[in-house]
């Protein structure tokens, strides 16, 4: 009878770990998918305001269609990923921060598009977006790291299988983004 009892405990035991556990990895999860949301108006946002910004760049450098092209081509490719893939987006949105990049750079070489009232407009508003991009991307970042290392560490990654458990991608800049744009008119 006393090894009965010495059992259940032991299973019940068992079960409450493994509901605690469990509810770990959820309220995790959710953690990640909220930032990624907060993440995901800030790119909405930007996906709007880009093809006013490739249009008022147009008018000024003609000649630089294959920049201009690549910037709707980038912002194109990120909006068709799929909802939910948050890793594929990441790196839509590298490809994306690149060819903007090359816009601003363009700008450098046409005093007059930089002096521009409604180019300036856009990249202020642009900037914003940026601005409100990286905050949630810091508090995006940091759920990920707390996901990622309850998943990795005991007692998650004991039970970790058993619950499907889904480690999510940072979402930082390539090293493409990092580099300077290089514009060469000659």
């Amino acid at each position: 009878m006393i090894a009965l009892f010495v059992f259940l405990g032991i299973v019940s035991l068992l079960v409450l770990f493994l509901i605690n556990v469990y509810n770990r990895f959820a309220k995790l999860r959710n953690f990640v998918l909220d930032a990624w949301s907060n993440i995901d108006v800030a790119l909405r946002r930007r996906y709007d305001l880009i093809p006013n910004l490739v249009e008022t760049v147009k008018g000024y450098a003609e000649h630089e269609k294959s920049t201009l092209d690549s910037v709707i081509h980038a912002r194109n490719a990120a909006m068709a990923v799929p909802t939910g893939d948050i890793n594929a987006q990441i790196k839509a949105e590298n490809q994306l921060q690149q060819s903007l990049r090359s816009i601003f750079a363009l700008s450098e070489a046409y005093p007059d598009l930089k002096a521009n009232a409604s180019f300036l407009d856009l990249q202020q508003k642009l900037n914003e977006i940026e601005e409100n991009l990286e905050r949630a991307r810091r508090y995006y970042n940091g759920s990920v790291r707390e996901n990622n290392t309850y998943g990795e560490s005991v007692p998650g990654v004991l039970v970790a299988s058993m619950f499907k458990y889904r480690k999510f991608d940072y979402f930082e800049t390539d090293e493409a983004s990092r580099a300077n744009v290089k514009v060469d008119f000659s």
